[in-house]
């Protein structure tokens, strides 16, 4: 199932939209003018063998001592591209929704997110994204909410 069709399944409110290639989700907020703070990153990480999608605005950085204990976990640590490339088949690397539950993975997303009404995120490859509302992306990603991210 691609990302358009679980969004339609979903019954939630987006737009799909074609961009300039964009590696970073910090070089969406720049393509599309809008702050890094309203930008989903996903970062992958394994935490004690389990994968789990942690969705984080594109102006910050997972914090790994925080997650470990937000998750209770002994050990987390980032995907390596193999397992992203295993996880998300198909995705371009780099480019993945951050939407877990697609691919049977747990997404937490940092409370920080809960600052802006409207997200936007890749949409599976470099040069297109998809804009929502926050209500929507949650209603999409099911996520847990955490505290685990850092301003850059």
């Amino acid at each position: 199932m691609n990302l358009q069709s679980y969004l339609d399944q979903m019954g939630v409110c987006y737009r799909i939209c074609r961009h300039g290639t964009a590696y970073t989700a910090q070089d969406l907020a720049a393509i599309e003018h809008v702050p890094g703070r309203t930008v989903i990153k996903p970062v992958v990480v394994e935490a004690d063998g389990e994968f789990v999608m942690c969705a984080l605005p594109a102006s910050h950085r997972v914090d790994l001592d925080e997650l470990r204990g937000q998750l209770q976990a002994g050990e987390v640590r980032l995907a390596d591209e193999v397992k992203l490339r295993e996880l998300f088949g198909d995705c371009e690397l780099g480019a993945e929704p951050p939407v877990g539950r697609m691919y049977g993975l747990t997404t937490l997303m940092d409370e920080s997110l809960m600052a802006d009404e409207r997200v936007m995120f890749q949409a599976g490859t470099h040069d297109c994204a998809v804009t929502m509302t926050l209500a929507d992306y949650r209603r999409a990603a099911q996520p847990e909410v955490a505290h685990f991210a850092r301003h850059l």
